[in-house]
């Protein structure tokens, strides 16, 4: 909730009433009689995700440098929900709105379309065209790095390569992990479950060092302000990447609005799927954007989408956190991965991809630090939900949009780079 234009006397009255609301949702959890369905599962994530994010942004150490509130949420959601804390059937409430709900699309649509509808259509062009550039920069480094300390480990250049830094880089579990297994699995001597075993925590381990670099890419900033463009991607002074029109009332019409064309630009990007072979996300986003440099859309509707983005992103990040964390963080599989050869190659990818995007995204008229972000950190994570965690870690959703690309054009680029890897291998061997 934004807090800005809140007088104390509000402040004290919103701090009873989330008071009262946490203890009686509580009290409903602990005694098994949390309801099913979005209301349930919505009202223990938003009480857990407040909670946690109050006791990250307040602990010392943890939110000077590690992303504070978000991090703190993942991990500690994880935590309470698989230690026996919380009645199984809260954790399943959660898990099948997380999945089946379909509450990580509807926020991501939300904050899509409004993102890239609050962009000045002049830098989204120039944006573009330069950021392919950054994320082959991205790769190249990531895969550099991490084949060269594979090889000094002992563990092969190329095995290094296609096991730890392709999937990493790959875009999650479902659009990156599984199909790379697919395509390993048929042209190597390696199983399906050797290849899962090896590639899963790599991706688990890389989209947690993610966050906690995103953190500290924040924090660098702050000490070095010609580094970052504050959540602006292009260097271009004279050029406004947000909204000219900031607008902190908005009307419950506009909300309404706001809303309906974030949903309505998911169906598009679901309908466009169904005959091109392309992520609905990333089909969304091409979409939008088109409509935004195209200047169809009146003025009016890209300030409702706008609006309703960031009520989506200041009342629900939390609560979505939450949901990452119980759903798609795993910390025993995390724990069991971390020896040291493991955390150095997954670490030192992530660096990669980090040192490169931020290089060539300089090149090309990029801030380096929103260019490490964009172009290296959310190739690097696991997908939709690592984009959220890390551009949260570092305080910077309004770049969502090409957190996505990264995600889901830079997974689409795995494949292919994969397959011509292994063909290019079979020919030489």
């Amino acid at each position: 909730m934004n807090s800005t234009s809140i007088s104390a006397k509000d402040k004290r009255t919103i701090n009873i009433v989330f008071f009262l609301s946490a203890v009686i949702i509580t009290l409903a959890t602990l005694q098994n009689q949390l309801p099913s369905g979005l209301i349930g599962a919505l009202g223990i994530m938003a009480v857990v995700g407040y909670l946690l994010n109050l006791i990250g942004n307040k602990t010392p150490i943890i939110n000077q440098f590690f992303g504070g509130g978000a991090i703190v949420v993942i991990f500690g959601s994880s935590y309470i929900f698989h230690s026996g804390w919380m009645p199984q059937e809260t954790v399943t409430t959660v898990t099948t709105f997380m999945k089946g709900g379909g509450f990580l699309a509807f926020f991501i649509a939300s904050l899509v379309t409004g993102s890239v509808l609050g962009m000045d259509s002049n830098v989204l062009k120039k944006a573009a065209l330069k950021y392919i550039p950054v994320i082959l920069g991205s790769v190249f480094f990531a895969f550099l790095f991490a084949g060269v300390v594979g090889h000094l480990l002992g563990e092969g250049f190329f095995e290094s390569i296609m096991l730890i830094a392709l999937p990493i880089m790959g875009g999650g579990m479902g659009a990156g992990a599984v199909p790379l297994v697919e395509i390993m699995s048929g042209q190597t001597d390696m199983s399906s479950e050797a290849l899962m075993s090896k590639m899963v925590p790599a991706l688990a381990i890389g989209n947690a060092i993610a966050i906690v670099v995103a953190g500290l890419l924040h924090k660098l900033g702050q000490y070095v302000p010609s580094l970052t463009g504050n959540g602006r991607l292009m260097r271009d002074g004279d050029v406004k990447e947000q909204m000219e029109e900031i607008r902190d009332a908005h009307t419950v019409q506009q909300l309404g609005l706001g809303a309906l064309l974030a949903i309505s630009m998911f169906f598009v990007g679901t309908l466009l799927a169904s005959v091109i072979d392309m992520h609905p996300y990333a089909l969304m986003i091409i979409f939008v954007a088109l409509i935004k440099v195209s200047g169809l859309l009146p003025r009016e509707l890209e300030i409702a989408a706008h609006g309703w983005s960031k009520f989506v992103v200041d009342n629900l990040t939390p609560a979505l956190l939450v949901g990452i964390g119980v759903v798609y963080t795993d910390l025993g599989q995390i724990a069991a991965a971390l020896t040291w050869e493991n955390l150095l190659m997954v670490f030192t990818t992530v660096v990669g991809a980090v040192v490169g995007s931020a290089l060539v995204g300089r090149m090309m008229g990029f801030y380096p630090i929103e260019a490490a972000i964009t172009g290296g950190l959310c190739m690097a994570n696991m997908g939709g939900t690592g984009d959220v965690a890390v551009l949260a870690s570092c305080k910077r959703m309004e770049l969502m949009p090409f957190a996505q690309i990264s995600s889901r054009l830079g997974g689409a680029l795995m494949l292919i780079l994969a397959t011509l890897i292994l063909q290019l291998l079979s020919s030489v061997m």
